[in-house]
């Protein structure tokens, strides 16, 4: 019988060396075995007795999910420490009040919020825990004098609406709703193994407890493996699912229904939209296997491995829902709430029953007040929230109030009808549940999302509909009257608004911000659509460092504000981020002005993706192997016949961890071959190559109009020098994000990249400046770079020459350099420049 958390630990050691967490640093993919995260959280453990931290005092996580995160989080529960778990998007005054609150004597932060501690209390930044910490024993670090009713964490809620309150969770509460979880999941380990690992990509912060469930203690039951992603971008959590080969999203439901608009648009981008939805319809009435097969270019989108969505922290749109279970997916949600230890009630993931959030968990009850409010009774309950003067008790009588109103069928399905602080009793004394009207406002297709508030009316409080648009066409009021026939009378709108920002403010687990929705409303009236985005302009004023510029809509991203290539990207990346949209580099131009950046935001459209080749084939057996015969046979023998090129520097290859980043200057065609010459045999067989993207999108998709010999020739073209060389593409005007996160992905698998940071081969036998995304692409690599240079190529090209002398030709390797991670990207090509220039 476990008596607290940290006897979780004992079974990440029997995990030993398979894989825990795999965390994305910059471009690269760092991984964590089980025995790395307890030696890691034994070493915490012994930090925080040095530090002289002792049981039931306050250690800060104000940092993004990360394996280090994970590792001290255990190493406090070792300790007795109370972790306080604060949202890494907190503003710093919020964690100013907790702080006073909680009296934390540490703080573990990232690097961005290390500096907006105050000097007066210690932090760590989590990144540089492990080299802080390797001094202390990795062995197992003996077990404080703790109880299963001592306090693990202070969990401060962000409510849409309420003022924050400091939840303390403990053992007790934790281990009361998983140890159900952990003798369900033991009667299907014997199935697990036909599958192992499972995988789960987590989207939800370790700073709520549904996301430490689903983040630290549920994988581990079954060995699983934990990808922590930071974007929610639906297009990356594809490309992460398929990569990774992930089995599981643990997601709140804004992903599901942002992946589901994903997928459609690009049926429709194919012209296919209306085949889907037919399919779709015919799907209602089959069966599990028919929906798969029928939908299998979906499930091959995703990776053969993927099959369920797992769903808190708010409630799932039933249509989304039914939308993807009916494609053959499962759809595993849940409820519950901080003070009940993130669970209540979960969907078994095969006795699913539709539209309901599971079966309550054994050792716990739940019943219906007179309102139809949710009360909730077990160990699991939170003793009550932290005060400076004591506790407040969360439940009352021995039952906790949710605050949420519910109902329950006869087989004991608990169905969620909506927030009870948020229902609207009108003058009539109807109840209005705004979740019952946003549904049905979100199935009409001029309206992307809809927030509900409560407005007064000249009859008494009435529900006022607030609404994004798909796009600027308008449709709106069709779109309310068409609602409003679906509607009960007491649930009619007769007031409606159109939000004027691309996206409604959200809390961290996607949930709307009502009450700032409902107090914009009141300052202002009428249905117009116009209206600035505060969000946009302090994204432009962070990007363009500049927070006392106007912006106007004519103003150019070039000429006006001053954006280059890379600044261009990092708007773009801001605005993806903040607004959850997916836009393309090829968008956003010198010429684009804020107005068109609006529209962009605010539609959601992508204009048509310039399509670079980023080839994996020649990376796969037995490609990969023809490829190294004939590097041997064929492309080093040539390099040799050229002449006998002298080789300086060797010695600095020597004891360098790698993969490595090399750049070299670039004078003809031939600089790959001779780079290839002079790296070691180990080197050169795991070297990728980086080359003009634009000139291999030509030969990979010829331009309309091309002769049909031409596009033949020019495909071979590609082919061979994609077999030959291991090439990929290195956009000079867009296409950046993509370039580098396929350079990254090349560095996980071991590969080392060799780039030409000039863009382009010399004209006059001098260096071209490096383009500034070298700098940019070096800083989230993470990696030794080695610089080498070409001499005496550029005079045996001018004599037309296609044989050397001994000695005509050098090829000179620098000393290996590595930045420090916040060391600006100019500065980084800058650095790199002046080191080959001077070999």
């Amino acid at each position: 019988m476990r008596l607290t958390i940290a006897s979780y630990l004992d079974d990440f050691l029997l995990h030993g060396n398979e894989t825990a967490f795999a965390h994305q640093k910059g471009l690269r993919i760092k991984r964590w075995s089980y025995t790395e995260i307890t030696e890691t959280a034994f070493r915490f453990a012994r930090e925080l007795e040095a530090r002289r931290i002792e049981k039931g005092d306050r250690v800060l996580f104000w940092a993004k999910n990360s394996p280090e995160w994970v590792s001290a989080f255990l190493g406090c529960t070792l300790r007795g420490a109370i972790a306080v778990p604060i949202d890494s998007q907190s503003e710093p005054s919020f964690i100013k009040r907790v702080q006073e609150r909680v009296d934390a004597k540490l703080a573990l932060c990232d690097a961005a919020t290390n500096g907006l501690i105050e000097q007066t209390l210690p932090a760590i930044v989590l990144d540089q825990l492990t080299p802080r910490i390797t001094h202390h024993a990795a062995h197992a670090y003996p077990l404080a004098n703790i109880g299963t009713d001592d306090v693990v964490e202070i969990v401060f809620t962000s409510g849409t609406t309420a003022e924050p309150k400091g939840v303390t969770i403990t053992h007790r509460n934790l281990l009361a709703n998983l140890t159900p979880l952990e003798r369900e999941i033991a009667h299907y380990l014997k199935w697990e193994r036909l599958v192992h690992p499972i995988r789960f990509l987590s989207l939800v912060p370790l700073s709520h407890v549904f996301g430490q469930f689903m983040g630290i203690f549920v994988p581990q039951l079954l060995g699983g493996e934990v990808y922590f992603q930071e974007s929610l971008l639906p297009s990356q959590i594809i490309e992460t699912v398929k990569r990774e080969r992930i089995s599981l999203i643990v997601c709140v439901p804004r992903s599901l229904d942002t992946l589901r608009e994903k997928l459609e648009r690009d049926y429709q981008g194919r012209q296919q939209l209306d085949q889907f939805q037919k399919q779709f319809e015919r799907a209602a009435e089959s069966n599990f296997i028919w929906r798969w097969w029928t939908f299998r270019r979906v499930h091959q989108m995703l990776g053969w491995k993927f099959w369920a969505f797992i769903s808190g922290g708010a409630k799932l749109n039933p249509d989304t829902e039914e939308f993807w279970q009916r494609l053959g997916f499962a759809v595993i949600q849940g409820y519950g709430m901080t003070e009940t230890a993130a669970l209540v009630s979960v969907n078994h993931p095969f006795k699913r029953t539709r539209g309901s959030i599971g079966r309550v968990l054994p050792g716990q009850q739940v019943k219906l007040a007179e309102n139809g409010e949710i009360l909730v009774s077990g160990e699991n309950v939170s003793p009550g929230y932290w005060n400076d003067d004591g506790q407040e008790e969360a439940a009352e009588h021995g039952w906790f109030r949710t605050g949420d109103a519910g109902e329950m069928d006869a087989a004991g399905n608990l169905y969620f009808k909506g927030r009870k602080k948020e229902v609207i009793v009108t003058s009539a004394g109807m109840n209005i549940y705004p979740e019952d009207i946003e549904l049905v406002l979100n199935r009409q297709p001029e309206i992307k999302t809809s927030a509900v508030v409560e407005i007064e009316g000249p009859h008494g409080p009435e529900p006022m509909a607030v609404l994004i648009l798909r796009d600027d066409k308008g449709g709106a009021g069709a779109a309310i009257d068409r609602a409003n026939k679906s509607l009960a009378p007491h649930q009619q709108l007769r007031r409606w608004a159109i939000w004027p920002d691309a996206e409604f403010p959200l809390t961290t687990t996607q949930k709307v911000r009502k009450q700032v929705v409902a107090e914009r409303m009141k300052e202002s009236s009428g249905t117009t659509s116009s209206g600035s985005s505060e969000t946009l302009e302090k994204i432009l004023s962070q990007v363009s460092g500049d927070v006392t510029q106007e912006f106007a809509p004519s103003a150019r991203l070039g000429p006006d504000l001053k954006l280059d290539s890379l600044g261009r990207v990092e708007l773009l990346s801001a605005l993806e981020d903040s607004y959850r949209v997916e836009l393309d580099e090829a968008a956003l131009t010198e010429e684009t002005t804020l107005g068109d950046v609006r529209k962009l935001v605010r539609e959601s459209k992508q204009e048509t993706a310039a399509q670079y080749p980023y080839p994996r084939w020649q990376q796969r057996w037995p490609i990969s192997w023809l490829r190294i015969v004939l590097l041997y046979l064929i492309v080093l023998p040539l390099a040799r016949i050229m002449g006998r090129i002298e080789i300086r520097g060797e010695t600095n290859l020597h004891d360098l961890s790698r993969p490595l980043v090399f750049i070299c200057n670039h004078v003809s065609m031939v600089d790959h071959a001779l780079v290839l010459l002079a790296l070691p045999g180990s080197i050169r067989r795991r070297l990728a190559i980086a080359m003009d993207g634009e000139l291999l999108r030509e030969w990979r998709h010829a331009p309309a109009g091309t002769k049909l010999l031409t596009r033949l020739l020019h495909l071979v073209e590609y082919l061979l020098i994609v077999l030959f060389f291991n090439v990929f593409s290195m956009p000079r005007k867009t296409g950046f994000r993509r370039s580098f996160a396929f350079a990254g992905e090349l560095m996980d698998c071991g590969y080392s990249i060799l780039i030409f940071p000039e863009g382009q081969r010399t004209k006059h036998g001098q260096m071209n400046p490096f383009f500034p995304g070298t700098g940019l692409l070096i800083s989230q690599l993470d990696a030794f770079v080695v610089p080498i240079r070409i001499d005496g190529l550029w005079e045996l090209k001018q004599a037309n020459k296609h044989l050397a002398s001994a000695g005509d030709i050098a090829l000179i390797i620098g000393k290996p350099l590595r930045f420090p991670s916040k060391t600006a990207p100019d500065i980084i090509a800058q650095e790199l420049e002046r080191q080959v220039r001077a070999l």
